[in-house]
């Protein structure tokens, strides 16, 4: 576990997303709502 934790992370570079991108997770993530019935998940989108 120590050799995993112990690396120089230097490797790591940045990913830049395009603006269309972010907007449609953003609009994914208004859309979904969660509900837990009686122990239930139940996943839906408000469209």
């Amino acid at each position: 576990m120590e050799d995993i934790y112990a690396n120089d992370k230097t490797i790591c570079r940045l990913v830049k997303a395009k603006p269309d991108t972010i907007h449609f997770l953003l609009e994914y993530s208004r859309s979904l709502h969660i509900s837990k019935v009686k122990g239930i998940v139940f996943e839906s989108h408000k469209n």
